[in-house]
């Protein structure tokens, strides 16, 4: 049962990915329970509040995807942490130049099997580095360095570009050896004792 609880999980991972970036809401929302929060970048809330955020972006032409990597999953009974690689990948136009952003980050997810279902209850996100490119060869961003210096280096580009596009970016995320991220493990370790 060990290794199949593992398995779904992995499978619900890689559908979230693929129904997030392809804009399948009805089905993105069956990968949480319905109490589920999110928080990434841009947006903190319940998993409906991020879906229905999403989809909004996703109207106006809001250009976001992500790449999997590697999982580790942890299950305790009817309880699991699950840390998955990723990338996200946003594309829009910083100070008029079409830019890329890359950030290396990892998902930190709780779940837990309800009436022998599996779905998440939360998710955030773990920073670890991201930088910026311009999309057509030749061409350079010029970034503001008192407005890229508001954010931690480990997710500065994105920040720089999701604030020029009017979201409210935190500057405590969690990322690699930050205290936030020291948190979450611990708050990951507890899940999983029941607490």
């Amino acid at each position: 049962m060990y290794q199949d609880d593992k398995l779904r999980i992995r499978e619900l991972i890689e559908s979230w990915v693929t129904w997030r970036d392809m804009g399948d809401w009805d089905r993105l929302r069956t990968v949480w329970h319905a109490d589920g929060r999110m928080a990434a970048s841009w947006r903190e809330g319940t998993a409906e509040q991020f879906i229905e955020a999403n989809r909004a972006g996703w109207s106006k032409g809001l250009d976001i995807l992500h790449q999997l990597g590697g999982s580790v999953i942890s299950v305790q009974g009817n309880r699991a942490v699950s840390q998955t690689k990723m990338v996200i990948s946003q594309r829009a136009s910083v100070h008029g130049v079409l830019c890329d952003v890359n950030a290396q980050a990892r998902h930190f997810d709780l779940w837990e099997r309800r009436e022998d279902r599996w779905g998440l209850v939360d998710r955030r996100t773990i920073f670890d580095r991201d930088r910026i490119d311009a999309v057509r060869p030749g061409e350079r961003v010029q970034l503001d360095p008192l407005m890229l210096g508001r954010f931690p280096p480990n997710y500065q580009h994105l920040a720089y570009l999701q604030s020029a596009l009017g979201f409210p970016v935190r500057t405590d995320l969690p990322h690699l050896r930050s205290e936030a991220a020291e948190a979450l493990y611990r708050c990951g370790e507890a899940w999983l004792r029941g607490e």
